[in-house]
């Protein structure tokens, strides 16, 4: 470690108004701890210099996903037998706002959850967390066949005119980007399933039909959102960070997506 000091909630809160957060704003973050370096107070530090700098007026928003609340039938990393994919459907545990914990998203998002005021979407496979002004707004009525789309937060950060924070991650793991996929004219669409909890806190298998999501062209999505220079990029403690408006990625990757994946597909078709 060739550091000199640590950093702290003060020095983040810094580098975060420096990258161009501000008061007031709605930001959606995606994280990761360890590219930040050693920071005292770990992720409740970095939490706690998110909302010193959005204040009581801004809202944090994080991803709290489920992916283990999906159908075992799709899982291919790894795969399950095709036996357990009814013991699976039977036996997980119905979707709890409070209770089910996110996975794969980072202890950051997760240190968010759980942060008093946190408000949480009710989404069994991809629910969001919220913290702030707006986060019943962003949080509330989001629909199971509309995971991504215009009635989830995605769409909700979207109406608020929000901005998106990579931090220490690149566009692969920009939800964002995924509400473009839910405005393209015939997106593929698939069935999926999850267990959900009753009123009468029994669990339920459901499924319901939505749109496949994608994330293979994300990468090279974010790099030509990024030659426009409509994103700014600069450090948060050791993380590279990028902060943009989420209106302005969203409007730019619906006419890339619309541009790019049919001629993607018919050159799949003729190989």
């Amino acid at each position: 470690m060739d550091r000199s000091l640590p950093h702290t909630v003060r020095s983040l809160s810094a580098d975060l108004r420096a990258l161009g957060l501000t008061a007031g704003d709605v930001v959606l973050l995606h994280s990761s701890m360890r590219s930040l370096g050693f920071v005292a107070g770990g992720a409740q530090g970095v939490v706690q210099a998110l909302l010193d700098v959005l204040g009581p007026e801004g809202t944090l928003v994080v991803p709290t996903h489920t992916p283990e609340n999906t159908d075992p039938a799709d899982w291919r990393h790894p795969p399950v037998p095709e036996a357990w994919w009814p013991v699976i459907r039977e036996g997980t545990p119905g979707f709890d706002p409070l209770r089910t914990p996110s996975r794969w998203m980072g202890v950051i998002a997760e240190t968010a959850r759980t942060w008093p005021g946190a408000l949480r979407s009710g989404h069994p496979q991809v629910s969001f967390a919220a913290i702030g002004q707006h986060a019943s707004e962003i949080v509330g009525g989001h629909q199971l066949d509309d995971a991504l789309g215009e009635r989830s937060p995605l769409g909700a950060v979207y109406r608020l005119d929000g901005r998106v924070l990579l931090l220490g991650c690149g566009h692969a793991s920009n939800t964002s980007l995924h509400l473009a996929e839910w405005r393209q004219v015939s997106p593929p669409r698939a069935r999926t399933g999850s267990a959900i909890l009753r009123p009468d806190g029994a669990s339920q298998w459901t499924t319901w039909g939505d749109v496949v999501p994608d994330e293979d062209d994300f990468d090279q999505l974010g790099a030509d959102f990024e030659a426009t220079g409509a994103a700014v990029i600069g450090r948060v403690g050791d993380a590279p960070a990028r902060l943009m408006g989420q209106r302005a990625l969203v409007d730019f990757a619906t006419a890339w997506m619309a541009a790019h994946r049919p001629a993607a597909a018919t050159a799949k078709l003729n190989s």
